[in-house]
């Protein structure tokens, strides 16, 4: 939960291929404190049946720039092969050359008081993100 002087960060997966939630999706968060500063590695989580990462770490104090950094070639290279057995990325990734997109960072700014949801619409040839409630 965000407080008076930090953000909050969660984000969901939808596979639009299928239609369906991305269960199993390594997230991986990181913080900085202004644009010039190292990254801070914070943790990470994975996402749940319904494309879910309900436990993101906290952010710290002072946090201006969120990353979030999303597996996907693990990703569509396991958990969907069942599903989409005539998927070009995963015929592809069969035949040596890899998924796509094999990885989505997504970067954006917050301000302490402010809850950021970061919805991820997933397929195996593009993506689109927003700002989510």
């Amino acid at each position: 939960m965000s407080t008076s002087t930090t953000a909050s960060v969660s984000t969901h997966i939808l596979d639009t291929s299928i239609g369906r939630p991305a269960e199993g999706v390594a997230v991986h968060l990181a913080a900085r404190a202004g644009g010039d500063a190292d990254w801070q590695a914070l943790g990470g989580s994975a996402t749940d049946a319904d494309g879910r990462c309900k436990d993101l770490p906290a952010l710290p104090e002072g946090t201006t720039h969120v990353r979030l950094d999303f597996d996907t070639e693990t990703y569509f290279a396991t958990k969907q092969a069942a599903a989409q057995q005539d998927a070009p990325a995963l015929r592809d990734s069969e035949n040596g050359r890899p998924v796509f997109f094999p990885e989505v960072t997504i970067t954006f700014a917050v301000v302490p008081g402010e809850h950021y949801h970061v919805p991820l619409l997933l397929n195996p040839f593009g993506y689109s993100v927003y700002r989510g409630s």
